[in-house]
């Protein structure tokens, strides 16, 4: 006999960037930063991520496309692998993500592609901690998860090689 489940989580909505934690704005705000350096001609789609290790550095990433569009990479992979490079065993407790358009305003949070969620799941899963997730468009409200789980809640893990 089947059984059916249901899985749920909970998101924060901030109205506006200042009624987060001073930590929390700072993240966003080198996000937004980064961002504004994104490489997306072909788009013009510009994406911005900085993640907070837990020694405290920021380290942050923006999309960079490429005329073969498979080859160019997200803002979040950009950020999370510079980090697992450069910082080598080192915990992220969040990742901010802000969007922007030259064709219109994003005044709604993105949330990353599916590849992004899979290579982030992968950190969260190896540091056996969640990962917090803060997006931003480039003006409105911001969304905080608790975990990437919430984002991939069915997620594939180095567990299912063993």
């Amino acid at each position: 006999m089947a059984i059916q489940k249901s899985i749920s989580f909970d998101i924060t909505i901030y109205n506006k960037l200042e009624e987060l934690q001073e930590e929390d704005k700072m993240l966003m705000n080198a996000a937004v930063s980064a961002r504004k350096r994104a490489y997306a001609p072909y788009s013009d789609f510009y994406v911005g991520a900085s993640v907070l290790l837990d020694n405290g550095e920021i380290v942050e990433g923006n999309n960079q496309e490429n005329a073969s569009y498979p080859s160019g990479l997200c803002a979040e992979r950009v950020a999370v692998f510079y980090a697992g490079s450069k910082y080598p065993g080192m915990k992220i407790k969040a990742i901010a993500i802000s969007a922007a358009s030259l064709n219109h305003e994003v005044n709604e949070p993105a949330a990353p592609c599916g590849n992004c969620r899979q290579s982030i799941s992968e950190y969260e899963f190896r540091q056996k901690e969640p990962i917090r997730i803060l997006l931003m468009g480039e003006t409105g409200s911001v969304i905080e998860c608790d975990s990437l789980a919430d984002l991939l809640p069915l997620g594939f893990n180095s567990s299912y090689l063993n």
